[in-house]
């Protein structure tokens, strides 16, 4: 069968987006797979999937799987490009829309600038519900947060573990174009006390109101960019007293603006969302 699809990116964090209103969808982990592949399917981070939903109070329900074929909870990024795309498609006019994710409600808001701001809710950080297996292990008190000991590759590195809606275990690093994501992310990624597994992302702090960061994504590798990731490290400065929101992100794909109230408080994502060519693909 013949898919429709549009290619987008959200600073650099690619996407296959889907209308599975207009068309019916069904595909296993291995065709997901196939799609994400930069040889023999489009390529991309993530696929995502625009669904009517259930729910009265709801505009869309939003999929999410990553390039490994499997569902995943949330993507920031990806949300972005959601909004623009169900606007550029004619399947909303509203400015802000309010969409059901397996990790629960987003509401993204379209800019005058282009640029898509979300509202990616309060950030969990009860270790069990990230969820994170803490038990036996001795965490460190740094300002309000909590940073966990765990070895990767024979050291001790020290994390702060937190959920957007998925799981994160940020680091701070002195440069993150030295540090060693591709030989601890996916060690990091797959540490049994993780029992979801995680996305790990590399902090450098440049000043109170601008970090540098890279993320090894769960199930898709290093990404240009990050949504959740940006989110979760913002969240985590802040709890050590080392950020003031809002904050710049600097990824390798572009720059994303986060905001922070704290604790009990949603966190504001502002970016980019761009359409780059549309197509077909025979699955």
């Amino acid at each position: 069968m013949k898919i429709k699809f549009t290619k987008m990116h959200g600073a650099g964090n690619d996407f296959v987006v889907i209308d599975a209103i207009s068309q019916a969808i069904s595909f296993t982990p291995a065709q997901w797979k196939k799609i994400a592949d930069r040889r023999f399917g489009v390529g991309a981070d993530q696929m995502l999937v625009v669904e009517a939903t259930r729910l009265a109070d709801v505009d869309f329900r939003y999929r999410i799987y990553n390039a490994d074929g499997g569902e995943v909870e949330q993507c920031g990024n990806g949300a972005r490009a959601f909004a623009r795309f169900v606007s550029e498609k004619g399947l909303s006019d509203k400015q802000v829309i309010r969409v059901e994710t397996l990790a629960g409600i987003i509401e993204p808001a379209l800019q005058a600038d282009g640029g898509v701001t979300v509202d990616m809710g309060a950030p969990i950080l009860q270790p069990s519900q990230v969820p994170f297996d803490n038990a036996g292990l001795a965490g460190k008190t740094n300002g309000g947060d909590t940073l966990w000991p765990l070895e990767i590759n024979g050291k001790t590195v020290l994390f702060s573990v937190l959920s957007m809606g998925n799981p994160h275990a940020v680091q701070i690093v002195e440069n993150t174009e030295q540090a060693p994501v591709a030989a601890d992310g996916p060690v990091i990624e797959r540490h049994p006390r993780f029992p979801k597994r995680v996305n790990a992302g590399f902090m450098q702090i440049v000043d109170r109101h601008h970090i540098k960061l890279r993320v090894f994504e769960r199930g898709a590798g290093e990404t240009l960019a990050c949504g959740t990731g940006a989110c979760a490290a913002v969240v985590a400065g802040i709890r050590q007293g080392l950020l003031d929101s809002p904050v710049a992100v600097q990824t390798h794909g572009g720059v994303l603006s986060i905001a922070w109230a704290g604790n009990g408080q949603a966190v504001k994502m502002t970016g980019p969302a761009v359409t780059v060519f549309e197509g077909e693909i025979e699955i």
